[in-house]
């Protein structure tokens, strides 16, 4: 295995095999953009190794420094933030004159300063990617480094395109990316579990009360990306007068629904500044 990785040039390295790795290489794979003879793995676990290999038909190896050196176009860095230093360290010793991968890091809370150390002279991307995207329906932002040109930031977009909808920001607004597409998820699902349980209290069964909770925001959510509608047209055609919406409404206003949710979003985006110093 580890001779055959070092005598292929592979085209898409991926450093950590886990969840958000997978997901974004399974998609990859299916959509075509990289074939799985062009695809090296770095993954510590081998019941894991094994897995990818067989699932993907992917080469997939414990070293990190070997999938590095073999890699020609992008280095995808998708291990966890507290072994990055040591991961980088590893790396360090393979980094040559000539070969400059885009290097890609999901890593929450490593600045591109810290990733731009690392990678001296490459060019890298600072991507905040969320949990829809293991179902290809995420949200990433990215942001770029210094060394990273046009066709880079297109090759970062075409990788997250894979996964959902891709969009550039200034790497000072990641702490606010991170409030709400990337701690988001959460505020959503805690809004269709008290849904369901708002049907539970008006007397439907708790299955039936789910499923009509997870359709209505599934659905709610399809037809806006769809219609390009204002989220505030669609409530307003909703909302018949003296009707039972705009009752419903009524009480959410007087519970400070959106205000809630807007305070959410500061209050994560303020606890990601402090993590990030």
């Amino acid at each position: 295995m580890i001779e055959r990785a070092m005598t292929n040039h592979k085209k898409f390295g991926l450093i950590g095999g886990g969840v958000m790795g997978e997901a974004l290489l399974s998609r990859l794979i299916s959509c075509e953009t990289y074939r799985p003879s062009e695809v090296i793995v770095s993954e510590p676990l081998a019941e894991r190794r094994a897995y990818l290999e067989q699932e993907y038909k992917v080469s997939a190896i414990a070293d990190s420094s070997m999938a590095f050196a073999q890699t020609t176009e992008v280095v995808f860095l998708a291990i966890k933030p507290q072994i990055f230093s040591a991961i980088a360290q590893e790396l360090a010793g393979v980094i040559q004159i000539g070969h400059k991968p885009l290097i890609v890091s999901i890593l929450a809370g490593v600045p591109l300063k810290q990733l731009e150390a690392a990678f001296p002279g490459l060019p890298v991307i600072r991507a905040m990617p969320n949990t829809p995207a293991t179902v290809g329906a995420g949200m990433t932002a990215i942001c770029c480094g210094a060394y990273t040109k046009p066709q880079h930031t297109e090759v970062g977009k075409k990788l997250f395109s894979a996964v959902g909808e891709v969009a550039e920001v200034p790497e000072h607004l990641m702490d606010a990316v991170t409030g709400l597409s990337g701690s988001g998820p959460a505020y959503v699902a805690l809004m269709i579990e008290a849904l369901a349980d708002g049907g539970v209290a008006a007397g439907l069964p708790r299955a039936v009360a789910a499923t009509l909770a997870l359709q209505t925001v599934l659905g709610t959510a399809q037809l806006l990306q769809e219609s390009k509608m204002h989220p505030a047209v669609l409530k307003d055609k909703v909302s018949s007068p003296g009707g039972t919406t705009i009752a419903g409404i009524t009480k959410l206003e007087q519970a400070a629904f959106r205000s809630a949710l807007i305070e959410a979003v500061k209050a994560a985006t303020k606890r990601s500044q402090e993590l990030g110093k």
